[in-house]
């Protein structure tokens, strides 16, 4: 098995030099993933270019260069819960902001010319329980409830597209993709260069402290001094900014990719399309271009060894796919995702002035677009979709306690949906 993970193996990246020495500029943003991107192309596309980014290690080094490669609608809050909070019309104002996001980045990549493998032939929610209630309440709540049509999928019709008996029947998301995101990320950097923001790699903050009417932004080799701030750290934020920082749980996820299956895939998968199911701790995969299975799952307070991630994960494959047995996983590797106490993402700005873009755990690819345009806005003065993420707010997560409670949970769910089945 090689070592590192299939996207960073497959997407060298242009590389960015280290922050060296004093700089101004109208905007810092603080963090190279998917949040912090977004947040500088949205600017740049608003015109707005005197930007600086940094990313403490490589473009894309967190959970947005490491994830499934999803690109659908949605948080990581369910729909429902959503609504519950506030209520029907915000409620489905807001999912149909990540719906917008999938468009902004199908867009953004036909745009800039992105090269990052993008496979428009939608996702499956497979149903994991012989339960046809289950796709019937989803169905018919997304069209009533958020006016989205799914398309519903019979058993028989989806053994034609997934050769496994685990599953009864699926809801099929058309206008959803996939895509290799740390090349998505990379070509993100690439096109805020071209437009003139200065994005440096290696370039860790080690400050963040007012500075007059803006900010001094201090790295080992460097400082900016800006009248803006952006913080988008994510799993990695760890003691950067402790207001931030605490009211975020970083989660790991794991995932793995096969060897090449030639005609195999075709004994266990006949669609480009991606899928999960139904559970709460829910399995995540989808065929690459060439005929590699990408499959990730399993939520935990700890990252682990490729080795381990790979004997988990290739178990999973096999309740699922059991005539893929003696597949030869070649990639495993897991990262730390950062989820909010709520599950919703945390947008906004603290009132000694500092904006913030986090907690986008386990559902973050379109949510992380739809920050960066909302928060260039909110920067550019237009706040009102800033301010429907405010019933969120930034709760504490609790430090260790908080992570053992999520794992606890965690397990709570996974033996509930054992049971059920």
């Amino acid at each position: 098995m090689h070592s590192g993970d299939y996207y960073r193996a497959t997407s060298a990246g242009a590389g960015h030099a280290p922050l060296a020495g004093a700089h101004a500029a109208a905007v810092c943003i603080i963090g190279g993933g998917f949040a912090g991107l977004s947040t500088a192309i949205a600017l740049a596309e608003r015109g707005v270019t005197d930007i600086v980014l940094l990313e403490a290690e490589s473009i894309g080094f967190g959970a947005s260069g490491r994830n499934g490669g999803f690109v659908f609608g949605g948080f990581s809050l369910g729909e429902r819960s959503i609504i519950d909070t506030v209520g029907a019309d915000i409620g489905k104002k807001l999912y149909h902001m990540t719906l917008a996001a999938v468009e902004q980045i199908r867009s953004r990549i036909q745009r800039y010319g992105i090269e990052c493998e993008l496979r428009e032939e939608g996702v499956y929610l497979a149903n994991w329980f012989d339960d046809a209630r289950i796709l019937d309440a989803q169905q018919r709540f997304m069209a009533d409830s958020l006016g989205v049509e799914w398309q519903r999928i019979s058993a028989t019709q989806l053994s034609d597209k997934l050769a496994s008996e685990r599953y009864f029947g699926a809801l099929f998301e058309p206008d959803a993709f996939h895509f290799h995101p740390l090349k998505y990320a990379q070509g993100l950097a690439r096109v805020l260069a071209d437009k003139g923001v200065r994005v440096h790699e290696a370039s860790r903050v080690t400050q963040i402290a007012a500075d007059g009417k803006g900010w001094r932004i201090a790295t080992a080799g460097g400082a900016v001094r800006a009248r803006e701030v952006v913080v988008c750290c994510g799993g990695y934020i760890e003691k950067l900014y402790p207001r931030l920082g605490g009211a975020v749980l970083p989660i790991a996820t794991y995932v793995m990719v096969t060897e090449p299956l030639g005609e195999r895939l075709a004994g266990a998968m006949r669609t480009g399309a991606a899928v999960y199911d139904t559970r709460f701790a829910f399995d995540y995969y989808r065929p690459l271009a060439d005929t590699r299975i990408l499959w990730g799952g399993r939520i935990s307070i700890r990252e682990r060894s490729g080795f381990d991630v790979a004997r988990l994960l290739y178990a999973d494959m096999l309740k699922v796919y059991p005539q893929l047995a003696g597949t030869r996983v070649e990639y495993a590797w897991s990262g730390m995702m950062s989820y909010g106490r709520h599950k919703m993402p945390q947008l906004g700005r603290l009132p000694e002035g500092i904006w913030y873009g986090m907690g986008f755990g386990g559902h973050g690819v379109a949510p992380t677009t739809l920050a960066g345009d909302v928060l260039a806005a909110a920067i550019a003065g237009e706040g009102g979709d800033l301010a429907r993420f405010s019933s969120w707010g930034l709760p504490s997560t609790g430090g260790p306690a908080g992570l053992l409670a999520a794992q606890l949970a965690y397990w709570y769910y996974e033996l509930r949906d054992w049971m059920r089945q």
